[in-house]
């Protein structure tokens, strides 16, 4: 149901767009428009209702009714594009010189535009009758069957959750080392004073066991307190419920007929809170869902100083956080089973009595074990799997299970519940979320996607809307890329410095999830040489994945299928050649190459057709070595990312200025820009802009780029005019949050007085020559810079004064400052800082410092990685304290020693007194000792 909603969402906001006065539009045609618009808000608003249920909960008719409006939406939507299309053209066309043959050809072309224009306007027409079509099937259906529509369909579904609380002891595998931890939290302190109320909540993805453990210590601990409860919440609780149950496990006696009295919220909370006041207890809190709901539920809890503990779970991070009500509180990240208990669970649901697993099946028990990614429900799932009636499957069954695995696995009762289980995170998502996640079936299993590749794509296919214009579509794409993190949803990879993910993967539990969804509702068509995946001959391809080399029969398919309606294409290397000519596609937004090497297939995909491509969003050619751009690259005037890096194109055509709507243009760094890269008045992010002596006009034209958000600019050679000219165009930028300047040392100077970029969140001033701040500027101090977060900078000498100031900055958590000319005196060289320095910072890097700077307790808390410099020669004492002991952070020291004036026996004893001074560190950090 969410496909129909999200193909809706981007349809609305264009046809808004259509009625504003530059499209002339007659009358009859806006009132037309504006009755579709109002048709087809409503519907929206009926399918994100429906969207909140599962599939298997709603009538037949309600899902055929939904797919009718998904690809009408579709429809609707091209034939709009297609005459925003007609009108931006023929507005191109009007310019240009006024002789005989052009005005012909411009009467010709204005004409042929005018009857495009007529066509789309009759599709526009003709898709109104049927929206109200669909409308009144739509109140037929709420009249037919009413709540059925938000609701279930009449079939009793039991939550499959449910065994999980009534696991017998034998049966659990994996959680003895997790639940021996978890009591050690929860009982520490019992002997002590201080007996005020903790909480641990326990947070993961679903199917990693979070009910299974926190019930196992629940049954562990429950006999040492006074009385005790186990309640859910569940997705959309009934919180009078909630407090009913809960006080009917703390008291069965008592109350056992609280459900029947009609008490409402605040009489159940006071009689809860009463009869908790002066007892201590233990309640666990299973699978909340949103801190509204907790918000509810603790006002339960007051303080009683009895050394009271509650449990919660959840698989959304931000509520574990919201469980917490003081620092004492802990958030519990369950982990997914190792290797081996992998492998005992895997085994002792397959074989049964103890017995070991053959030989021949060792090998492919790992493959499938590795797709399982060490979650309990998914071993369990597959393991029912390759059991019939107490007897094991044949080996190549194994294997077809395992290539299934990913890509819509199916097959039995254990299935449809592990599925049902995720899909209780899919179904609790935002409508946004929902679509942007399925968006993500496109990549096959194991694939890491980088997270900025993927939120333009989502903004390119109109997943990402905003009427903020505070918020830029890229940052609101990264909240939703956050936001599916925080939820469990996907899987960071390499998490930077900033504490942002650069990429994610799809578990591979979840991928079949959404792979069944979409190819339901027939969201996106996979093709990977699978005959599963292969989509019915009778729907429309909407969007395209080729992954893999396929055998003749699905190449004869592709074939044959019309492309006309295909909005995105995505391919891989590894199905380079199975490629359709650009030439088939007619409504194209996203064309992804990434990857796929075009020197040796130009002569199957011709890039000089991109060119006809007129509805392009997203062109993503990075790493492909196309080596040139066609010469009307102007033509995709509504592009908005240009990924050319490694591409081997050595100079941007003329017709690139023209591409008003482009957001995103990465490109190599020796590229040569054409002049008027100021018209790009879009661009948010740009990088590796090349600057020699012949880029002047270039340079004061990145002051017109007022939206640009991350900026990498590289100086082959400047002047002084040339230096002025680019500080003067960095005081327009006020919205820059990424600034990363190599080799250039005038300009850098300048920037020491005159610029006050309060967005900045990153500043990267690489080494030149003389690349340097003479001192640090003055808009370098915690008011200026409240958000940035990394700085590598060079000063030409580091006074005391300095570091005091950066270590003031609230959210730093990288530095690297470096002193370009050393100070040879070490009590010149006495950096003392206060207790709440560098409150933020992870990596710390003093370069060209001859002493480690003095940090008192306090300073630095989070610290994982420092660096700095001694000489040999001042390193005398076995007994050298580094003043890190305190570091509670800190994994890894390295040191730079200076070996100058320093005999070989002195440098050797150094490094052991370093080695002794670090090795007595509580942490046991790392240390690397580099010699200069």
């Amino acid at each position: 149901m969410e496909v129909a909603a999200g193909a809706m969402s981007p349809l609305l906001r264009k046809l808004g767009d259509l009625l504003v006065d530059e499209y002339n539009l007659e009358n009859r045609v806006k009132k037309g428009i504006k009755s579709l618009e109002t048709e087809l808000t409503f519907m929206h608003s009926a399918l994100r209702k429906v969207g909140e249920v599962p599939p298997d909960q709603l009538d037949e008719q309600v899902c055929l009714w939904a797919g009718k409006v998904r690809e009408l939406s579709y429809e609707i939507e091209d034939a709009v594009d297609a005459f925003i299309v007609r009108v931006d053209e023929e507005g191109c066309h009007r310019a240009g010189p006024n002789n005989t043959k052009n005005r012909v050809k411009k009467f010709l072309k204005r004409a042929t535009n005018l009857l495009r224009k007529g066509k789309d306007l009759h599709q526009i027409s003709s898709a109104i009758d049927e929206a109200q079509d669909l409308a009144k099937q739509l109140a037929e259906l709420r009249q037919r069957y009413g709540l059925q529509m938000h609701g279930t369909n009449g079939v009793a579904t039991i939550d499959p959750r449910l065994t999980a609380m009534y696991k017998d002891v034998t049966e659990l595998v994996g959680i003895a080392h997790s639940c021996d931890k978890m009591i050690e939290m929860l009982t520490d302190g019992d002997k002590g004073p201080d007996k005020r109320l903790k909480v641990v909540s326990i947070v993961g993805f679903g199917g990693l066991g979070k009910t299974t453990l926190a019930k196992a210590v629940y049954d562990r601990i429950k006999v040492q307190f006074n009385c005790a409860a186990f309640v859910s919440v569940s997705r959309n609780p009934d919180v009078k419920k909630v407090f009913k149950d809960m006080i009917n496990e703390l008291d069965k006696v008592q109350f056992s007929h609280i459900h029947s009295t009609t008490m409402d919220e605040k009489q159940l909370i006071d009689k809860l809170r009463e009869f908790l006041k002066d007892k201590r207890y233990l309640i666990v809190i299973d699978d909340i869902w949103d801190d509204k709901a907790w918000k509810f539920i603790k006002c339960v809890f007051s303080e009683n100083n009895r050394g009271c503990r509650l449990i919660t779970t959840t698989r959304i991070v931000s509520v574990a956080e919201a469980c917490r009500s003081s620092t004492d509180d802990i958030v519990y990240r369950m982990d997914p089973l190792s290797d081996d208990d992998s492998r005992r669970l895997f085994h002792r649901r397959i074989f049964p009595d103890g017995k070991i697993c053959p030989n021949e099946l060792a090998q492919i028990s790992i493959d499938i074990l590795k797709k399982c990614g060490g979650v309990p429900l998914a071993i369990i799932t597959v393991a029912s799997l390759l059991v019939v009636n107490q007897q094991i499957k044949p080996r190549d069954q194994w294997y077809v299970l395992l290539n299934s695995i990913g890509r819509g696995l199916t097959g039995g009762a254990c299935v449809e519940d592990m599925q049902r289980i995720l899909s209780f995170s899919y179904y609790d998502l935002p409508s946004h979320l929902k679509t942007c996640l399925l968006y993500l079936s496109l990549f096959p299993e194991d694939y890491v996607v980088g997270r900025d590749r993927l939120i333009w794509r989502w903004i390119a296919e109109g997943f990402v809307q905003t009427g903020n214009n505070k918020t830029s579509l890229y940052e609101l794409g990264e909240s939703y890329f956050n936001e599916l993190i925080n939820r469990g949803m996907i899987q960071p990879v390499d998490i930077d410095i900033e504490g942002r993910a650069k990429s994610c993967r799809v578990h591979d539990m979840v991928l079949d999830l959404i792979c069944s969804l979409s190819s339901k509702d027939n969201f996106l068509t996979i093709l990977d040489g699978i005959e599963q995946n292969k989509p019915n001959s009778q729907s429309k391809i909407r969007r395209l994945s080729i992954q893999n080399v396929m055998v003749e029969p699905t190449t004869s398919w592709l074939d044959t299928r019309s492309m006309e309606q295909v909005r995105s294409v995505t391919l891989f290397s590894s199905a380079i050649y199975q490629m359709p000519s650009l030439s088939c596609f007619q409504v194209l937004r996203v064309l992804d190459l990434e990857y796929c090497n075009l020197r040796d297939s130009v002569h199957k995909i011709n890039m000089r057709c991109v060119v006809n491509l007129l509805h392009l969003r997203y062109l993503g050619l990075r790493s492909t070595y196309v080596g040139e751009l066609p010469t009307k690259i102007g033509n995709l005037r509504f592009l908005q990312t240009l990924d050319l890096v490694e591409t081997g194109v050595k100079e941007l055509m003329p017709g690139i200025v023209q591409l008003q709507n482009l957001m995103c243009l990465h490109f190599d760094k020796y590229t040569k820009l054409p002049p008027g890269m100021g018209n790009l008045t879009s661009l948010e992010e740009l990088s590796e802009l090349h600057v020699d002596r012949y880029s002047s006009g270039i340079v004061k034209e990145l002051g017109h780029l007022t939206e640009l958000r991350v900026l990498r600019i590289n100086f082959e050679e400047s002047d002084e005019s040339l230096d002025k000219a680019f500080v003067e165009a960095l005081g327009n930028l006020h919205k820059l949050q990424s600034l990363h300047i190599d080799g250039n040392d005038g300009c850098v100077d300048l920037l020491r007085e005159c610029w006050a970029p309060q967005q900045l969140r990153r500043l990267v001033v690489l080494n030149g020559k003389e690349n340097r701040f003479l001192t640090l500027p003055a808009w370098i101090n915690p008011s200026s810079l409240p958000l940035l977060s990394y700085l590598n900078i060079y000063l030409d000498q580091v006074q005391a004064k300095d570091v005091q100031i950066i270590a003031m900055l609230p959210c730093l958590r990288f530095l690297l400052l470096a002193a370009w000319r050393r100070i040879e005196d070490p009590a010149a060289e006495c950096f003392a800082f206060t207790a709440d320095a560098f409150p933020c910072v992870r990596e710390c890097i003093f370069f060209n410092f001859i002493t480690a700077p003095s940090l008192p307790r306090g300073a630095m808390p989070m610290v994982q990685l420092v660096q700095f410099c001694f000489r040999a020669c001042d390193i005398t004492c076995a007994n050298l304290d580094l003043g890190m002991c305190h570091l509670a952070s800190l994994e890894q020291v390295r040191v730079d020693l200076w070996c100058k004036k320093a005999s070989t026996k002195e440098v050797k004893e150094a490094e052991g007194v370093l080695r002794y001074a670090v090795g007595e560190h509580p942490c046991r950090p790392r240390l690397y000792i580099r010699r200069r």
